[in-house]
């Protein structure tokens, strides 16, 4: 995982049953390949696990804390073929609320390929809430330390 000024790099690979009968990743798939990457940059690392400064969610019902999407848009940009190299998932917050973060996503293909093509731009809004009652809850003061040098312009969609 690197990091930018303002973004994560998040790598991720592909799996051939992303695919659909094009040949390409299917949408519903993208929205899995998202989550993979909102996973690793927010929640904790096991032990001898490395994470980005931004995983500071503990998974789990346990945690007493749930992340609950609320929101998800998708603009795809270009199809994304199977490749052995990971994508590039890009990451920041658009926007940090009172229970609530907007992360904003861009997926690219790998850093060293010739041509640099960006497939999809995304944004989800996900809320915190408690375990137990599902009521929303604040963020802490530890994730707005964490999150604040990621925040940045939210994504401006064009084809709408």
């Amino acid at each position: 995982m690197t990091e930018g000024p303002g973004r994560l790099s998040i790598p991720i690979h592909l799996r051939w049953g992303d695919l659909d009968a094009f040949n390409h990743v299917n949408n519903t798939s993208m929205l899995k390949l998202l989550e993979e990457a909102r996973v690793r940059a927010f929640w904790t690392a096991g032990p001898g696990e490395d994470a980005p400064p931004t995983a500071v969610l503990s998974s789990g019902i346990d945690a007493g804390v749930l992340t609950l999407v609320a929101r998800q848009e998708i603009e795809y940009l270009a199809p994304v073929p199977y490749q052995r190299h990971p994508l590039d998932v890009q990451m920041w917050f658009g926007k940090l609320g009172g229970s609530s973060i907007e992360v904003c996503y861009e997926v690219y293909n790998h850093p060293g390929s010739e041509e640099r093509v960006l497939y999809a731009r995304s944004t989800a809004v996900i809320v915190l809430v408690d375990a137990e009652t599902t009521r929303p809850v604040r963020l802490a003061p530890e994730m707005r330390e964490a999150w604040e040098p990621y925040v940045g312009e939210p994504l401006q969609y064009v084809r709408r």
